[in-house]
């Protein structure tokens, strides 16, 4: 085979793999379950826990690329409110120190507890399967992996749900 024929035929490969990957990009998103059985005062919409569930693993995967990289950019339109400042404020953190996480994201158990009778905003509780690698550079300092608990607020707009806090809330011993 030709190196010109080689080099083609790569191209054609990385094109047809760089279109795959632009196709489903959901792929990569951590798995998200949401319980909104008992939910009060008002029930939930089928299509409105679907785009939650959504929205709510597009941020995960947002997150997880901006604490990784240490880019605030990375965070998307997902954050919103004070989660987006937390967030902001840690990525910044982490390039003054050079340390940045990195998330094995294990998937999440969201159950919902609250949701406004004006579908204005929904309280839920993240039960996250997350394991946590700090790094120093390149240098794995830490790892943790443990379940993690968080609060969460999210709000509609017009075309997804804003996480607008994420509280991590200590998990009790077993």
């Amino acid at each position: 085979m030709s190196a010109a024929r080689f080099v083609t035929l790569g191209l054609i490969i990385l094109a047809a793999c760089s279109f795959s990957l632009a196709q489903s990009p959901s792929s990569s998103l951590p798995q998200v379950h949401l319980d909104a059985d008992g939910l009060s005062p008002r029930s939930i919409e089928e299509l409105t826990g679907t785009t939650i569930a959504k929205n709510y693993a597009k941020a995960w995967h947002d997150l997880a690329l901006a604490l990784d990289s240490s880019r605030s950019g990375e965070l998307g339109e997902e954050f919103t409110g004070f989660a987006k400042d937390r967030l902001v404020k840690r990525i910044g953190d982490q390039q003054q120190t050079g340390i940045h996480v990195h998330i094995v994201d294990h998937g999440h158990r969201l159950k919902a507890i609250f949701y406004a009778t004006d579908g204005t905003v929904m309280q839920l509780v993240d039960e996250a399967q997350l394991e946590m690698q700090t790094f120093d550079g390149e240098k794995l300092i830490d790892t943790q992996s443990a379940p993690r608990q968080y609060m969460v607020l999210m709000t509609p707009g017009a075309d997804r749900w804003y996480v607008r806090d994420l509280e991590e809330v200590s998990v009790p011993s077993k």
